[in-house]
């Protein structure tokens, strides 16, 4: 084990002045402070996690709170993008990432006594049930929180703009020619909600309208559920000529009902997906989407909740909108 004596003899320097490089302090010349960190590096000298949250009074570890009801996990592909980028940015800040669950070993704890177990510093919350008794125990705490598409009134967070997103989907369809719009939203979020009202904003706009026997719901990343709606759609009098799918992995679930219809797509009815995960573009005919900006959603929630963790009085507790791109695939056609 590598102890500051060590590097403080092989430097030729002081072990305070060792300590004051390795932490950062600046009365010490650029230069030394530069060589004592590379030399500390080559010897394989690592900062002891307990004695560095004595002396700070932080762990530098981030809890993640991620739940997805589909069971996907990680392999839910718009998250796990998001996630990694947070957890890039938040290592690039000297910061470890820990998942938030409900279990210590076999007992069962609330969300906030894992955090409090865990000794994270604050906390990102993403993809669970914002309304959760335990979530709002959480949101209420003294822990510094960022949330991920959804806002609290006292709590900073960092939104994907899906208003404007939907408004791009609705203005690009309709500029085709198309005037029969389905809606297959997800559960009842803010995100959903956001995306309704980015649908119905447009619709009026562009002088389209809305039939209630053609917007329905379906769990998000849900492609068996999406299946059964959009057999739903397709089976109605005068079936829609454009459907809007909640996400683009659901969209597989409604491409199969439209196979097994003896459809095709974009011929006989358009299609339109919502995220832009690579997996929309890999299909034929590519999917029009729109592409949620990741890298920014997962770095800014991560530089976000850093800041709210060194900077507490000073850091303000707002609403940051990340905006996105349409993605213009073969699934939708100039309507003849």
């Amino acid at each position: 084990m590598v102890l500051l004596k060590d590097i403080a003899k092989q430097c030729g320097v002081s072990v305070a002045t060792v300590s004051k490089a390795l932490n950062g302090q600046r009365d010490i010349s650029e230069e030394t402070r530069s060589r004592i960190c590379q030399i500390a590096d080559e010897m394989g000298y690592m900062t002891n996690s307990a004695a560095r949250a004595l002396k700070t009074n932080r762990t530098y570890n981030i809890g993640i709170l991620f739940v997805d009801e589909m069971n996907s996990g990680l392999a839910h592909e718009f998250f796990s993008y998001v996630l990694e980028n947070l957890k890039s940015e938040a290592e690039s800040h000297g910061y470890d990432v820990t998942f938030i669950n409900q279990y210590v070993g076999k007992k069962k704890n609330t969300y906030l006594q894992h955090c409090i177990y865990r000794g994270v510093d604050g906390v990102v919350i993403a993809n669970v049930d914002f309304n959760a008794p335990q979530v709002q125990e959480l949101i209420e705490s003294d822990l510094p929180v960022v949330t991920i598409d959804h806002v609290f009134n006292n709590r900073a967070a960092v939104v994907s703009d899906n208003v404007a997103g939907t408004e791009a989907l609705v203005d690009y369809v309709a500029g085709r020619g198309y005037r029969n719009l389905a809606f297959i939203h997800g559960e009842k979020t803010s995100v959903t909600l956001n995306r309704l009202t980015g649908f119905h904003r447009a619709c009026e706009k562009n002088g389209i309208p809305i039939r209630e026997d053609y917007i329905m719901e379906s769990a998000y990343h849900d492609p068996s559920g999406c299946y059964h709606v959009t057999q739903k759609l397709l089976s109605l009098p005068e079936r829609p000529d454009c459907i809007f799918f909640p996400d683009d992995y659901s969209f597989i679930g409604g491409m199969n009902a439209i196979a097994e219809k003896g459809l095709k797509i974009p011929e006989d009815i358009a299609a339109v997906g919502y995220d832009g995960i690579p997996l929309s573009q890999m299909m034929h005919p590519k999917l029009t989407t729109y592409r949620q900006d990741t890298v920014t959603l997962g770095k800014v929630a991560a530089a976000k909740l850093i800041e709210l963790i060194e900077h507490p009085k000073t850091t303000i507790l707002d609403r940051v909108v990340v905006s996105g791109e349409l993605v213009r695939g073969g699934s939708v056609a100039v309507k003849q």
